[in-house]
C-alpha cells in the first residue's frame, strides 16, 4: 500500500469511521507512510482497540482516539473544538463513517440517520474544519462515497412522505456524497486544497451486517463471499491522501487508483444539495 507513496511524517491526518472496516486500514496506512493519525469513533472501548493494534503492527505510536458521534451535530461540535486545542492544522481530512439501516430511525436532532450521518456528518464536520485544513495548506480531502449511489430525493431526504427503504437511504447518501463533493472542491479552487470522492469497491465490512433485516443479511452474506478485503478497500484512500501523482488535482471520482466517470453531476442539483445541508446544519460556526 505505501509503494511510490509520500513521507508522511508531520502531517496531521484525521479517519472518521476508524475502529473498523476501511477506516481502520486507511488509518492503518496513513501511520505506515509516518503521519500523525487522529482516529475519529464513537465508541471508545472498539476504538480504543484498533487505536493500540495500529500502533503495534506499525510502530508509530502518533495515533489518537477521538470520540465523536457522526449523527450528532452537538458531537461534531464539541469533537472539532477539542481537535483545535490539540492540532494547530490538518493536512488530510478522510470521511468514511457511514451506518446503514434497514429501518427508519431519528438522530438527536431529529434527522433521519442514515442522511444523519453519512451525508450532513460528512458536511458539518468537514465546513469546521476548512479553517484548519486551508491553513496547512496544500492540504487533502478524501470522500468515501460508493458505486451504490441513487433514489436521492433533494423534496424528501428524511423519508418523511417517501416509503422507507434501507438500500434507497443509504444510496441517496452516496448520492449526495459525490455531488457535494463537486461543489466543495468549486469552493475551494484557489485555496490550496483538494477534495475528491472514490469507490472503494464491494468491500466486506461489517457495514451491512448492523444493519438489521433480510437486506442486510443477504448483503453481508454476498459481501462475505465476494468482497474485497477491507485493505483493498482502503487502498485508494490511502493513494488519494498521500499520492503525488493526484497533487492538485480536485473535484473527481476515483477507483482502483484510477479516475472514473460520475453520472452524478448536475451544478443546479448540486448548489441545491449545498443549500439543503446548510438549512440542516444552520449553527455552522
Amino acid at each position: 500500500m505505501t509503494a511510490g507513496l509520500a513521507d508522511l511524517r508531520g502531517r496531521v491526518c484525521l479517519v472518521t469511521g476508524a475502529n473498523s472496516g476501511i477506516g481502520k486500514e486507511a488509518a492503518r496506512g496513513l501511520a505506515a507512510l509516518g503521519a500523525q493519525v487522529v482516529m475519529a469513533c464513537r465508541d471508545v472501548g472498539r476504538g480504543e482497540a484498533a487505536r493500540a493494534e495500529i500502533v503495534e503492527s506499525t510502530g508509530n505510536r502518533a495515533v489518537e482516539l477521538a470520540v465523536v458521534d457522526l449523527a450528532s451535530q452537538a458531537s461534531i461540535r464539541e469533537f472539532v473544538d477539542a481537535f483545535r486545542k490539540r492540532h494547530e492544522a490538518l493536512h488530510v481530512l478522510v470521511n468514511n463513517a457511514g451506518i446503514w439501516s434497514e429501518r427508519r430511525r431519528e438522530s438527536k436532532d431529529g434527522i433521519e440517520l442514515v442522511w444523519a450521518t453519512n451525508q450532513l456528518g460528512y458536511f458539518l464536520l468537514t465546513s469546521l474544519l476548512l479553517d484548519g485544513l486551508e491553513q496547512a495548506a496544500p492540504a487533502r480531502i478524501v470522500n468515501v462515497a460508493s458505486g451504490l449511489a441513487r433514489d436521492l430525493d433533494l423534496d424528501d431526504v428524511c423519508f418523511e412522505r417517501r416509503r422507507y427503504s434501507g438500500i434507497s437511504a443509504y444510496a441517496q447518501s452516496k448520492q449526495a456524497n459525490r455531488l457535494w463533493t463537486w461543489a466543495l472542491a468549486r469552493r475551494l479552487e484557489h485555496s490550496g486544497v483538494t477534495a475528491n470522492a472514490m469507490h472503494p469497491g464491494g468491500v466486506n465490512t461489517p457495514l451491512f451486517g448492523k444493519g438489521g433485516g433480510l437486506q442486510s443479511l443477504l448483503a453481508s452474506l454476498y459481501m462475505r463471499l465476494t468482497g474485497l478485503s477491507a485493505r483493498e478497500g482502503a487502498d485508494t484512500v490511502v493513494w488519494l491522501a498521500a499520492s503525488p501523482e493526484v497533487e492538485g488535482k480536485t473535484g473527481r471520482f476515483w477507483y482502483q487508483r484510477h479516475e472514473v466517470p460520475c453520472r452524478f453531476r448536475d451544478r443546479a442539483t448540486e448548489e441545491r444539495l449545498w443549500e439543503l445541508c446548510e438549512r440542516m446544519t444552520s449553527n455552522v460556526r
